[in-house]
């Protein structure tokens, strides 16, 4: 062998050595930037819609995304360079990753939807209270309307015992 031909089985090891680190520093990186479990839990909310928007504050992947951009890239041009001695590993870890970073962009989804419901169904559950209030209100105006006081002259009794 000749000394360009060592030479370049050394670079383009130290190449493929390179890649595979930019893969797991990317995949690592993306792991960082999705919320932390105890921010997706808990909340200080006081009522639904605070819980809802802290929520929707903590579902966001944020930069997940462009690190598993990025490890993807590095992965596909080590793979394809046949640069990775075995990169089952990276590939099962970028598959996770992604799977992970969608549930948090469904999740996110979700509780979009429901933070714009649930004011709507309050109000229409309030609006249902307040005709339920007025219902009951003209109800009971209408029997004491209708019902002679008992008091008034002795006549009601007389009427019950009938």
């Amino acid at each position: 062998m000749t000394q360009a031909t060592l030479g370049d089985d050394e670079l383009f090891g130290e190449a493929a050595s390179e890649m595979r680190e930019d893969v797991e520093s990317s995949l690592e990186a993306g792991w960082a930037a999705l919320p932390e479990a105890d921010d997706v839990w808990e909340t200080d909310a006081e009522n639904v819609l605070g819980v809802l928007n802290g929520l929707n504050s903590a579902l966001d992947a944020g930069d997940a995304e462009d690190h598993l951009r990025d490890a993807k890239k590095w992965f596909t041009m080590g793979q394809r360079a046949d640069a990775f001695d075995d990169a089952d590993d990276l590939e099962a870890e970028i598959l996770d990753l992604e799977e992970t970073i969608e549930t948090v962009a469904d999740a996110g989804e979700q509780v979009s939807e429901l933070t714009a419901t649930i004011p709507q169904l309050r109000g229409t559950l309030e609006e249902a209270g307040a005709a339920d209030a007025d219902a009951d209100a003209d109800e009971t105006d209408a029997e004491s309307d209708a019902e002679p006081d008992p008091d008034a002259d002795g006549t009601a009794e007389e009427a019950d015992a009938d």
